[in-house]
């Protein structure tokens, strides 16, 4: 790590953190690596379910922003409260302190409101993947932390996993995250335009219907069929009952791809898991599948969007 990038940022957009220990370990392991950690809001700033009052968790964010020392900003955690927020985020600001210094974000669930509005509003790209907490729970997934470093530092590792998918060969920009997110920008200004992208989603307490329904409403609005492939994550944490009848996320799979030209792949190693990857929101991606293994290779988004080696 360089002198001129000792802080990360823990950022407190949505839920607060209810376990101490937790932020202290997180804060623990980034000082085993050099960095020094400023977390905003702070813990006793939370209201309701969330880590602080609308105007104090925007205060947070552009404190961060605007702190050169702070070269990494982390989303605290997900739950709900970005959304809140996309109306007063002063998103070419963010953008300019990106340009400036490399400035990096990395988040998932919630935070992909803001992965996904940046893009759209500045054509900057980000990382998703880990939250803060993640790197304090007891045990940290070693994929996610060789995954995590890599892309920090500009040196995504190709991903390799195994897919029921068709045979695939498709390359375009990478975008995505949480689908119920993406889904809730739909025809806002927030919501990225890609043609021939690759699209990926992971979703985490919603039923196989509920997800079905949210990939038709993408496709009913033109978006699926404007990508290049779809890439399906971890859907996880749901429970089917009796009347669903066998009725599962392998139906809404084959529907999808029932209904789409472009191909649909599973198997990513992204959602709620502790195992997960980090991709790069707006990099340039390549996807190819055969013989049960797909493979999704990303380009560094640009130099600037890369941290010197800690």
């Amino acid at each position: 790590m360089t002198a001129q990038s000792p802080f990360v940022g823990f950022l407190g957009l949505s839920g607060y953190e209810r376990d101490d220990q937790v932020i202290e370990r997180a804060r623990h392991y980034f000082a085993s690596r050099g960095y020094g950690v400023r977390m905003l809001p702070e813990a006793d700033a939370a209201i309701l379910r969330f880590a602080g009052p609308i105007e104090t968790r925007l205060d947070a964010l552009y404190t961060l922003v605007d702190d050169v020392s702070i070269r990494l900003i982390l989303g605290l955690r997900g739950g709900y409260g970005l959304s809140q927020l996309l109306p007063q985020i002063d998103f070419e600001r963010i953008g300019r302190a990106i340009d400036a210094r490399g400035l990096m974000f990395c988040g998932f669930s919630d935070f992909t409101a803001f992965c996904l509005a940046l893009y759209a509003r500045t054509g900057r790209g980000v990382l998703t993947g880990p939250s803060a907490v993640m790197f304090g729970q007891d045990k940290l997934d070693r994929f996610t932390e060789d995954c995590f470093w890599r892309a920090v530092e500009g040196n995504y590792m190709p991903l390799e996993f195994p897919s029921d998918g068709p045979a695939c060969d498709a390359a375009g920009p990478l975008w995505g995250g949480n689908l119920s997110m993406l889904v809730s920008l739909l025809g806002t200004p927030w919501f990225p335009e890609v043609d021939g992208g690759i699209l990926f989603v992971e979703e985490v307490n919603e039923h196989p219907y509920r997800i079905e329904r949210m990939l038709l409403q993408l496709d009913y609005a033109g978006v699926l069929r404007r990508q290049n492939a779809l890439v399906i994550g971890q859907v996880t944490n749901y429970r089917l009952s009796e009347y669903d009848a066998g009725y599962d996320m392998a139906h809404v799979i084959a529907e999808i791809r029932r209904r789409l030209a472009c191909p649909v792949i599973t198997g990513l190693p992204f959602g709620h898991v502790a195992h997960q990857a980090s991709l790069p929101i707006g990099a340039h991606a390549t996807l190819e599948l055969a013989s049960g293994r797909a493979r999704l290779a990303c380009a560094a988004m640009s130099a600037a969007n890369a941290i010197a080696a800690a």
